[in-house]
């Protein structure tokens, strides 16, 4: 979990629900930026994504968009899906959606420009409709774009008024002119129009001479470009106001609270319907609403925001996913690990998280007159199991990994289901290694990398080689043999990736890795780190072959990311559709009437022992009964009526493939083991 950039403010959770909030990265020089800002971890909109591709083409199992609709199933099939086909004109207007190929702001200057122009027409029209409002910073983002004003708050009729008032700007056609001023020159303007922000961020530009871009000859605004050369190149019908959100003032909480309107902007009108479209089934895939529907887990307000209960069919795949996490770490010569959630507030000093990482972390504890610290992070810990005893050359490398369980403070206004919560359960692992055994162990964290993710289909990646930066520790010898490994490990493994140089972190280089959903967007979730920082305030060593004690490499690394940000992931990845591998319930055994419920209880049972995961549901009609697993998203459904329980038999229905016959209990059993062990749908 991470902040937003301060300069930017922090969103109320009233930011659009369709989709994950985008990174809120600013282009405009005159906006105040950190040396190396920390970006949201959240999906951006996809490079040249198309939307709703089908999606074997992408990795991801078909079962992500797959709608109960096309269960090959009799009468009740219409009705347990609830409604008919969509029309054929409705349909082919969804194909040509998904044909369009929506840019970005990287892979055309035109759309960027658009978006930029677009934030100083809103803020020109919301000057007009509101004449007592105040203007603060408006940068094109990832998917449009956002301007803060200082004004009362607005509601969904002013957005229209606002809208209406951006059409008629557009229409005139005015141009944007760009002038270049004195800084005592800018100053006196903004002062005449009455205008603090404005006077706060021109004291922060350093540099000269101030630029200011006008819309014809009735607004301007401190801005550095680009813009389009006038409002007509907008095209209006490719253009929307979606939302209104609260956003404190450079994103301090003590600052004050500004209306942040947001908009999204195209070249073309089918580009807005394209994104419309995207946005409706990020909408309907939205983990929030299915671990509610599914009834997956839940956030309890009165035990506190940001925490993340659990309920029973989220824990069953939450077991799933530990028990196979566990199971590969052995095979791959890791020791597994469970160390405290706190400790003395000593040990978080010497870490260095105490004097770099105090706003992320809660208050401390009073234990018998001595302060304690809950863990933000597992690494410390770790280092104190290397540390109990004296460590040999031989020893190395040592692989050690846990499911710890860490907890950072998050603003209320920053939290956002399970991808922004307060105390989650990391896949942490270090590697204490010598300096020849780096690009071995690195190239080693990325095949595990590669099998873990590819069990759910993640097989498209973007991988960033990040560098050195201008304030690090250790020296020039060693960030440049871990910097090589880090290369030579990612050839070796045939991965393309972008060098960001300077962009590692103060103790050591890194390699990230974004995986791609079912919808193309980008998740941030593996992370491979080299640190020289820590072993250096830990002191830990290890005796080498002429019995001199040295420094070993210290290697941190996580695939999933966190148990529960990943699974927000896989939900909005499957629509909630698990694969049967992964389902919490894999088949749902469903009577026709109340006397064969004795044969389906005693069916589930024979499931239950054989290691599947059954159920029996009852008391309604057949037709609700299938309905009702077909809203919850079961795999496999088993109908016994009479014949079933003479004969001693199930008929079964597959959610994926409609009817598949009656067979024995057994032959059933022996099909789901199956597609379970290969990871395929039945």
């Amino acid at each position: 979990a991470t902040r937003s950039h301060p300069d930017l403010g922090a969103a109320r959770p009233t930011r659009m629900a369709t989709l994950s909030a985008p990174l809120l990265r600013s282009h405009h020089r005159h906006l105040p930026v950190r040396s190396s800002p920390r970006r949201c971890r959240t999906a951006a909109f996809p490079r040249g994504f198309v939307p709703l591709e089908p999606l074997s083409s992408r990795g991801p199992p078909r079962t992500a968009v797959r709608s109960a609709s096309t269960s090959a199933a009799a009468p009740e099939a219409a009705e347990a899906t609830g409604g008919a086909a969509p029309s054929e004109t409705a349909a082919e207007e969804v194909e040509a959606q998904a044909r369009v190929v929506l840019p970005t702001n990287e892979s055309s200057e035109n759309l960027l420009r658009i978006r930029h122009t677009c934030a100083h027409v809103m803020a020109m029209a919301v000057q007009k409709l509101f004449p007592d409002s105040k203007v603060t910073i408006g940068p094109w983002i990832d998917n449009g774009f956002y301007y803060d004003f200082d004004m009362e708050p607005l509601t969904d009729k002013d957005l229209k008024k606002i809208k209406k008032e951006m059409d008629r700007i557009i229409r005139r056609n005015l141009p944007l002119v760009r002038e270049e001023v004195s800084r005592e020159e800018a100053q006196k303007r903004i002062q005449a129009l009455n205008e603090p922000y404005k006077l706060e961020i021109l004291e922060r530009i350093k540099e000269e001479p101030i630029t200011i871009y006008h819309i014809g000859e009735e607004w301007w605004d401190l801005c550095a470009g680009p813009h389009v050369e006038s409002t007509g190149k907008i095209q209006r019908k490719a253009v929307e106001l979606e939302s209104v959100a609260g956003a404190y003032w450079r994103g301090d909480e003590n600052n004050q609270m500004l209306q942040r309107i947001y908009g999204t902007a195209w070249e073309s009108e089918d580009q807005l319907k394209a994104y419309i479209h995207f946005k409706e089934e990020a909408k309907r895939r939205d983990h929030r609403r299915l671990g509610q529907d599914l009834d997956l887990f839940s956030i309890q307000e009165d035990a506190g925001g940001g925490l993340v209960f659990w309920h029973p069919k989220g824990a069953i795949i939450r077991h799933i996913l530990e028990d196979s996490w566990k199971q590969t770490h052995l095979q791959r010569g890791y020791d597994l690990l469970y160390t405290p959630h706190v400790a003395k507030a000593d040990l978080w000093k010497i870490s260095g998280h105490i004097d770099f990482y105090k706003e992320n972390m809660y208050n401390q504890m009073d234990v018998e007159d001595e302060p304690y610290q809950l863990r933000p992070m597992n690494c410390p810990y770790h280092i104190l199991v290397y540390k109990r005893k004296l460590q040999s050359y031989r020893d190395l490398p040592i692989r050690v990994a846990e499911l710890g369980t860490v907890y950072r403070y998050e603003l209320s206004g920053a939290l956002h289901g399970l991808f922004r919560v307060r105390g989650f359960t990391q896949d942490d692992a270090h590697i204490f290694c010598l300096e020849d055994q780096i690009k071995d162990e690195i190239r080693g964290v990325l095949d595990l990398t590669e099998e873990i993710l590819g069990q759910f289909g993640f097989r498209n990646y973007e991988v960033n080689l990040s560098t050195r930066p201008e304030k690090s520790v250790g020296s020039d010898d060693i960030w440049e043999k871990a910097t090589i490994a880090l290369k030579d490990a990612l050839d070796d493994k045939g991965w393309g990736y972008t060098v960001d140089e300077g962009g590692g972190a103060f103790y050591g280089p890194k390699i990230d890795l974004k995986i791609e959903d079912a919808l193309g967007r980008k998740w941030q979730c593996s992370t491979v780190q080299v640190d020289f920082n820590l072993p250096e305030r830990f002191d830990i060593t290890y005796v080498d072959s002429h019995t001199e004690k040295k420094r070993p490499i210290m290697i941190h690394r996580a695939i999933l990311g966190s148990l529960e940000r990943f699974f927000g992931i896989l939900i909005e990845n499957y629509a909630g559709d698990f694969p049967l591998w992964l389902a919490p319930t894999q088949a749902r055994i469903l009577p026709v009437t109340n006397n064969e419920l004795q044969y389906c209880n005693e069916v589930a049972s024979e499931l239950k022992s054989r290691g599947i995961r059954a159920e029996v549901c009852h008391g309604e009609r057949l037709p609700k009964l299938i309905r009702n697993a077909e809203t919850q998203k079961v795999p496999l459904m088993a109908v016994v009526g009479p014949k079933e329980v003479e004969a001693r038999t199930l008929t079964i229905r597959s959610r994926h493939n409609g009817e598949m016959g009656t067979m024995p209990v057994d032959d059933f059993i022996s099909k789901i083991q199956s597609a379970v062990a290969e990871k395929s749908s039945l």
